[in-house]
């Protein structure tokens, strides 16, 4: 039977048109995430630094309106960011070598710790025989050997990527002298771009400006609440949990672990579970309630969509693209929605604060049947 619905092939074909479109955007995606992947050496260092010079840009501006000669003001930024690397590196290293010294301290708790362990599965019908098997085939050489050339290797690529970075922020930082000017054109050729540009460099500023003082705002009260609860090490989880703070959504997680550990070996299965709640609730009220009020517009996107970037970006970038998920995230965005009219419906979906007091629709009426619309008018009249 023919259709004879005003529009309908019309509006069939359109509906097929939009389907092939995202199917081919969906696989366009994939493909160009393991691409990234196959570059991603090169891409983090890179991306990195760019994030690291945009963080310490509103010192640069600031400096420059206080009447500091351009190169003077791109030395101190560069300084600063440099300063804020290596106190970065440092506190890692520092903490890994503390809890290297820390550990062997606790070996009959540990002890204490399997046996008691081993005595749980033992009540459910799981024999220390079994148990030892399979510890056997985790902890055999080879896999021990093994263990360690991958450890070696990241090493390597950690020297790497620091490296590269180091380089990339100087040549980023003699760039940015000039680089206003250029963004300026773009306004003027592309403004719709030149806004999507301004806000995701803004954006990330102010992102990472207000990621690091709640972070040292968080590490300071869990160093306060490990103290008094007498954990160990209340330092050295206080710097990790700094560290962690970076990671969205699951880095508080990741940064409670080692505390809480920490306070089961030393204290006992009380006090690591007052630990695990204290951390809890320390770092949601923070991090969930109080921060994202600051954060503003920095963060424009649904928890769902933070998550599911976290995930993307540490598939694409390895262990430092969860450190650049957000920023990562606020480019695409940037660059394929705020930029083109015809996509900001999208920021309906993924936006954490979408404005809906505008009386436009979302939805756009199909340019394809509004012939035969007019025509199906027409035959009425």
């Amino acid at each position: 039977m023919q259709d004879t619905t005003p529009g309908g092939p019309a509006r069939t074909a359109g509906a097929g048109s939009r389907a092939l479109i995202t199917i081919a955007v969906v696989v366009l995606s994939m493909i160009g995430l393991v691409l990234l992947q196959q570059v991603a050496n090169f891409v983090t260092p890179v991306f990195l630094g760019i994030n690291l010079v945009l963080a310490v840009a509103p010192l640069m501006h600031w400096l420059i309106r206080k009447r500091v000669p351009r190169l003077l003001a791109v030395i101190i930024a560069g300084v600063f960011v440099y300063g804020l690397l290596l106190a970065f590196v440092g506190l890692l290293a520092w903490s890994v070598m503390m809890l290297i010294q820390e550990l062997p301290k606790y070996g009959a708790e540990f002890q204490g710790l399997y046996s008691t362990l081993l005595d749980w599965l033992t009540s459910f019908g799981v024999s220390q025989e079994q148990v030892v098997a399979q510890l056997q085939g985790v902890f055999n050489p080879s896999a021990i050997v093994s263990v360690l050339q991958s450890l070696a290797s990241n090493v390597g690529g950690v020297l790497s990527l620091l490296a590269t970075l180091v380089v990339m922020i100087f040549f980023l930082l003699f760039d940015a002298m000039g680089f206003e000017k250029r963004l300026g054109k773009i306004r003027d050729d592309r403004p719709s771009l030149g806004v999507a540009l301004d806000s995701f460099s803004q954006g990330v500023a102010r992102y990472w400006i207000v990621t690091t003082i709640f972070g040292l705002i968080v590490a300071v009260l869990d160093v306060v609440a490990l103290e008094l609860l007498g954990v160990p090490l209340a330092l050295v989880w206080g710097v990790f949990s700094f560290l962690t703070n970076y990671i969205p959504n699951i880095g508080f997680v990741i940064g409670m672990i080692p505390p809480v550990l920490m306070a089961l070996l030393a204290n006992g299965w009380v006090n690591a579970l007052i630990v695990l709640a204290v951390w809890s609730v320390i770092n949601f009220v923070i991090q969930s309630l109080i921060q994202p009020k600051f954060a503003g517009e920095a963060v424009g996107v649904t928890p769902t969509v933070s998550f599911l970037s976290l995930l993307v970006w540490a598939f694409a970038l390895g262990p430092v693209g969860a450190l650049l998920a957000l920023p990562a995230t606020l480019l695409v965005k940037a660059l394929l929605v705020d930029a083109d009219p015809r996509n900001r419906w999208i920021n309906y979906l993924v936006d954490a604060r979408p404005d809906l007091t505008s009386s436009r629709p979302i939805f756009r009426p199909d340019p394809e049947a509004a012939p035969d619309r007019e025509a199906a008018k027409d035959e009425g009249a």
